[in-house]
C-alpha cells in the first residue's frame, strides 16, 4: 500500500472548493455523529430525530457558508428540549436524562460555533459524551469505537489551533496522534498503580446487565433468558474438564409454590428443625476460575457442590442449607474468583424431618388434574408402596414416552399451567418440566423443589476458557429420598437429552448478517464468533478486572516483599515524578530547536538586508516580494516571483508542512547574482 494511502477521504467534488471554516465544521459535525451514534438505543425518538436535524442543518450552513441562527431560537429550541426530555423521564435528573440533554446541548452548541470558544466547549462537551457511554457498557467493542471518536475530537482541537493556512486533516490527524501517544505511558501508569476505590472506578447498577437469573420462576420468565445469547461466566478448569452434563452451576433455589409463582422458601419451621445442608463429598475436588458478569442478584452461580468458601476481594460469601452461595450485595459488576467442587456429592439429611413438610406443600385451587392425576397413580397397586426413587422413575418415564416435546415458543399458558402443559399441550422447556415434575411429587407426598442455575458450557478453543450464556440458564428439580438426601432430578434430559450431555440448545434465528454467514460457511461464522469472544475475554481478564490484588502483584514483580497502599503509593509518585523529570529534561534539551520555517525566514531576511531590502520577521513574503520590486525593477523580478511562491506555500490552500529547501536554495542563488544596493 503506497504510503498515505490509508488516510484517503471518500472523495466528494466540492470537498477541495470548501472554505478551510466549511471543511473543519464538516469534520466536528462528523466525529459528533460518530460520538453520540452507539447512544441511540437509550435516547428517546424525538431526541434523535432533532439531533439529526441540527446536524443537518448545521452541515448546511457550512456547505453554503451560511447564517447561524440567533440565539433566542436557539433558547427556545433548548426549552422545548428539556420540557421534552422531563415529559420522556419524568425528571431531569440522573442518567438517562442527562445524555439525553447532553447530546441536544452538544448539537445545539453547533449552531452557535462563532468563537474559538464556543469550538472548545464543543470539544470538551464531545469529550464528556464519550465518558457517558461506559454507564451503559464497557465492552472491547465500545472501548474501540469511543477510542475512534478521542481521535477525532483531538484532530479537531488540533485544527482549532493551526488558525492559520490550509492544514491538511492527515496532518491534523497525525499531529493528535502523537500528542496522544506522549501522554499513553502516563495514562499506562495511573491504569497500572491508581489506587482502586471501589465507589470510585464503579459504575451505576442500571448500566448493566438487564437480563440473568431471577429469584423467582413464573411459566415464560426463564425463556426469555434462554433466547439471550450474551456470555454469563467464563470458567477456566485446572486440567481437564469435566463432561457437559455434570456442569450444573446452582442459583436461586424455588420452594414456594403460590399457584402461579415460585419463590425462595419462608420456613414454616425453626431452624433446628429444618433440613440442613449436609454436604457429603467424595473424590478430589475440581479447581476453576470464574469470570462472572454482572448477575444482579446477591446470588453467586457456583459449580455443584462447592464445599469451601470462594475468597472475593470485597465481598462476603455464605453458604446456605440448599447449597446456594451467597454474597453481602447484588453482582452489579464482573467478578473474578477461584473456587472448587466436587462432582460427586450428596447433601441433606438423610432422616425425616419435620422442616421437609414445607417442601410438600401445594396451593389450593390450582391443578386440580394433575392432583387427581397423581392421587390415580398412587392407587396403581404397582407404586402404592413406591418410594422416591420410583415415583421419580416412573414421572421421567412418562416424560419421555408421553408426547413431550421441547420448544423455546411453547406460548402462553393460563392459571392452571400444570394442568395444560401435562395434559393438554405437552410442549416447553426447562421450566416447565421441572416444575410439573416438582408438583407431581409433592402430589405424592415427596418432598421437592425447582434449583434454577445454567447447565453446561461451551469450549473457547482460543484460550482455554469455557463459556457460559445466558441461553444456557436452566431449571432443574430435585426430590428427597430416604438415606440418601436430596436428588437431582432433570425432567428436560427426559425428552431433550442432546441439551444436557452436549449442551445443545435451541437457539434463537441469528442476526441479517450472523444469518447470511451461517448460510455460506458455518465454519467461519463460528471462528469468528470464537476470535472475537477470545479479544473480549482477554480485555475483561486484562483490563475490566484489573484488581487491587493485581496491583499488589505488579508491587511484588517490583520488588516490594509484602506491598500496600503506603507503597502504591509511593511507586505511584516515584514514577509521576520521574515522568515529570524526564518531561522537563526533553523541554530543556529542545528549548534551542528551530522551526525550520524560522531557519528559511532567517536566511531570506540576511539576504535581502544584503541587497538592501528592508525585511523584518514580521513581513509575509507577499510584501517582501513588492519591496523587492520596488527596490530592485526588472532585476529582482526573479527573486520577487520565489518570494511569491513562498507565499503560497506558507499560507496558500495548498500549504505545505515544511519549507522547500530548493526554494530555499533558488532564492539565495537569485540573491547572490543580484547586485546590492545602498540604503536610501
Amino acid at each position: 500500500m503506497p504510503r498515505g494511502s490509508a488516510w484517503k477521504l471518500p472523495r466528494w467534488p466540492g470537498w477541495s472548493r470548501l472554505p478551510r471554516e466549511g471543511r473543519d465544521t464538516l469534520f466536528l459535525l462528523g466525529v459528533i455523529a460518530w460520538t453520540v451514534l452507539p447512544h441511540l438505543s437509550h435516547l428517546p425518538a424525538w431526541c434523535i430525530a432533532l439531533t439529526t436535524v441540527v446536524l443537518a442543518w448545521r452541515a448546511a450552513l457550512a456547505v453554503g457558508n451560511g447564517a447561524l441562527p440567533s440565539r433566542w431560537l436557539l433558547v427556545v429550541v433548548l426549552a422545548v428540549a428539556a420540557g421534552l426530555t422531563y415529559w420522556s423521564f419524568r425528571t431531569l435528573l440522573g442518567k438517562e436524562p442527562g445524555v439525553t440533554m447532553a447530546v441536544v446541548l452538544m448539537a445545539l452548541k453547533t449552531l452557535e460555533l462563532r468563537a474559538r470558544r464556543d469550538a472548545f466547549v464543543v470539544f470538551f462537551l464531545g469529550f464528556f459524551l464519550v465518558l457517558t457511554h461506559f454507564l451503559y457498557s464497557q465492552s472491547l467493542l465500545v472501548a474501540a469505537a469511543m477510542l475512534v471518536s478521542v481521535w477525532g475530537l483531538l484532530t479537531a482541537l488540533v485544527l482549532a489551533h493551526m488558525p492559520v493556512g490550509q492544514p491538511s486533516l492527515q496532518q491534523a490527524a497525525r499531529l493528535a496522534g502523537r500528542t496522544a501517544a506522549l501522554g499513553a505511558p502516563i495514562m499506562l501508569l495511573m491504569f497500572l498503580l491508581f489506587p482502586r476505590i471501589g465507589p470510585l472506578w464503579g459504575v451505576p447498577q442500571d448500566g448493566l446487565s438487564s437480563t440473568g437469573l431471577s429469584d423467582r420462576m413464573r411459566m415464560g420468565t426463564v425463556a426469555e433468558i434462554a433466547q439471550d445469547d450474551r456470555i454469563a461466566m467464563r470458567i477456566r478448569f485446572d486440567g481437564e474438564a469435566p463432561p457437559p452434563e455434570t456442569l450444573y452451576f446452582r442459583g436461586p433455589v424455588l420452594s414456594r409454590f403460590d399457584g402461579t409463582e415460585w419463590r425462595a422458601l419462608t420456613p414454616s419451621f425453626p431452624p433446628r428443625l429444618q433440613p440442613q445442608a449436609d454436604l457429603r463429598v467424595s473424590g478430589p475436588p475440581l479447581r476453576y476460575e470464574l469470570t462472572l458478569e454482572p448477575l444482579r442478584l446477591p446470588t453467586l452461580p457456583l459449580l455443584e457442590a462447592s464445599p469451601s468458601t470462594p475468597q472475593i476481594e470485597g465481598l462476603r460469601a455464605r453458604g446456605t442449607a440448599d447449597l446456594q452461595w451467597l454474597i453481602d450485595r447484588p453482582v452489579v459488576e464482573r467478578l473474578r474468583f477461584r473456587a472448587e467442587a466436587h462432582l460427586r456429592f450428596q447433601h441433606g439429611p438423610l432422616q425425616t424431618v419435620l422442616g421437609l413438610q414445607d417442601f410438600v406443600d401445594l396451593p389450593p385451587g390450582f391443578n386440580p388434574r394433575t392432583l387427581a392425576w397423581a392421587a390415580e397413580l398412587r392407587r396403581d397397586p404397582a407404586l402404592a408402596r413406591a418410594g422416591a426413587r420410583e415415583l421419580a422413575q416412573h414421572l421421567m418415564k412418562h416424560i419421555r414416552d408421553g408426547g413431550f416435546s421441547y420448544t423455546l415458543a411453547p406460548g402462553e399458558y393460563g392459571r392452571n399451567a400444570i394442568d395444560e402443559f401435562w395434559f393438554d399441550r405437552k410442549e416447553g422447556f426447562c421450566e416447565h418440566f421441572a416444575a410439573a415434575f416438582v408438583v407431581l411429587m409433592r402430589a405424592l407426598d415427596v418432598p421437592a423443589r425447582v434449583v434454577t442455575g445454567y447447565q453446561g458450557a461451551d469450549p473457547l478453543p482460543m484460550d482455554g476458557f469455557f463459556i457460559v450464556r445466558q441461553s444456557a440458564a436452566h431449571a432443574w428439580a430435585e426430590y428427597w429420598q430416604a438415606g440418601v438426601g436430596w436428588v437431582r432430578a432433570d425432567p428436560t434430559a427426559a425428552v431433550a437429552p442432546d441439551r444436557i450431555s452436549r449442551s445443545l440448545r435451541l437457539l434463537p434465528a441469528p442476526g441479517l448478517v450472523a444469518g447470511a454467514l451461517d448460510t455460506m460457511s458455518p465454519a467461519l461464522l463460528q471462528q469468528l464468533r470464537d476470535a472475537w469472544e477470545g479479544m473480549n475475554n482477554r480485555w475483561n481478564q486484562w483490563v475490566l478486572n484489573y484488581s487491587r490484588g493485581q496491583q499488589f502483584d505488579v508491587l511484588r514483580n517490583s520488588g516490594f516483599e509484602s506491598p500496600n497502599w503506603q507503597d502504591l503509593a509511593k511507586l505511584l509518585v516515584i514514577s509521576l515524578s520521574t515522568l515529570a523529570l524526564a518531561g522537563a529534561g526533553w523541554a530543556w534539551w529542545d528549548r534551542h530547536r528551530v522551526d525550520p520555517w524560522t531557519r528559511q525566514r532567517e536566511a531570506l531576511l540576511r539576504a535581502l538586508r544584503r541587497l538592501g531590502v528592508p525585511a523584518t520577521p514580521q513581513d509575509a513574503p507577499g510584501t517582501l516580494a513588492r519591496r523587492v520590486r520596488e527596490r530592485h525593477g526588472a532585476a529582482g523580478e526573479a527573486l520577487a516571483a520565489l518570494l511569491d511562491t513562498l507565499q503560497a506555500q506558507r499560507y496558500g490552500r495548498l500549504a505545505r508542512r515544511h519549507p522547500d529547501s530548493a526554494l530555499t536554495r533558488s532564492f539565495l542563488a537569485a540573491a547572490r547574482g543580484l547586485a546590492p544596493l545602498p540604503d536610501r
